[in-house]
């Protein structure tokens, strides 16, 4: 134990376990890195009022069939309920329908409307830009390439024993 300066007890925690903690967990360096781009997508994505998460949202719609909600919330890294709550504002503008899957009238489809791919084209070369600088930044630290494998590799689902 060491002790505390302002009270003079015993901490359980050493400060020198505080800055190991701060210069090698990852997760925190993760959640530092991912406010970070996340402030200069949104920042970026401002003029077209979309936040990151919706850009990436509606590009995950822009396919040739209308996607059910199940593989979208998975492709975002979402459950179906956040990726319900995300979708309303974007319905609210007409970006986005909610559809009766006519294969399944249990399921739902998530339709890109008109105003939704023309709002993603406008706001597309705002997002290339904003990209193309951080993988400048990222050049001679492994590069973009690496970075996003290991990013993979965290998100995918850890191997069972």
């Amino acid at each position: 134990m060491s002790k505390s300066p302002e009270s003079g007890t015993q901490r359980p925690v050493p400060f020198a376990t505080t800055l190991h903690v701060r210069d090698h967990c990852l997760c925190l360096h993760l959640q530092r890195a991912a406010r970070s781009v996340a402030r200069l997508f949104d920042e970026a994505l401002r003029p077209f009022a979309l936040t990151n998460q919706q850009f990436s949202l509606l590009m995950s719609l822009n396919r040739p069939e209308p996607p059910p909600i199940g593989p979208v919330a998975q492709l975002l890294g979402m459950d179906r309920t956040t990726l319900t709550a995300a979708l309303k504002p974007l319905e609210r503008r007409g970006l986005v329908l909610v559809e009766t899957d006519p294969a399944d009238r249990r399921s739902r489809r998530l339709v890109l409307t008109a105003q939704g791919q023309a709002l993603l084209a406008a706001a597309l070369p705002s997002w290339a830009g904003s990209h193309a600088g951080l993988d400048e930044r990222l050049e001679g630290h492994g590069g973009p390439g690496e970075l996003r494998a290991a990013l993979n590799a965290l998100s995918a689902p850890a191997a069972t024993a």
